[in-house]
């Protein structure tokens, strides 16, 4: 544009912008409406969705209320990375989770981990996502 470099309002814009894309992504991707997560945190809807388009700046007790809801960290609606995994940060939170996992559901999140794997090469190969065990009932 002009060559300047962005200003600290430049910023604080484009970082309100990712935030409220992130979080309405996974809004939608749960299938929920602004007016149920308004509903389920006490955030009057009018708020959620100048959040999502970001209009308004989000409070630390609203951003923990929505990552509660989504049962996902703050910090993966946080992260700048644009191609951020929610489930790397959703498995960087588990050990403090407070209750040991048992044996089964290891077993059963190192299956989901394989396959999230495996979409994503298939993605990144740009060929259909599909996976071998899904087939075999694993």
């Amino acid at each position: 544009m002009n060559g300047k470099a962005p200003s600290h309002t430049d910023t604080d814009a484009g970082q309100r912008a990712h935030l409220g894309q992130r979080l309405k992504a996974t809004r939608e991707y749960l299938g929920l409406s602004q007016q149920q997560v308004a509903e389920r945190t006490g955030i009057v809807r009018s708020a959620v969705s100048d959040i999502e388009r970001g209009l308004r700046k989000v409070e630390v007790m609203e951003l923990q209320k929505l990552a509660r809801l989504y049962r996902l960290p703050a910090s993966y609606f946080l992260d700048e990375e644009e191609a951020a995994d929610a489930g790397e940060h959703a498995l960087a939170g588990l050990p403090r989770t407070g209750r040991p996992l048992s044996e089964g559901d290891r077993i059963e999140v190192a299956k989901f981990i394989q396959y999230l794997q495996a979409r994503r090469q298939a993605e990144d190969e740009g060929s259909p996502t599909s996976h071998p065990q899904a087939e075999g009932g694993a």
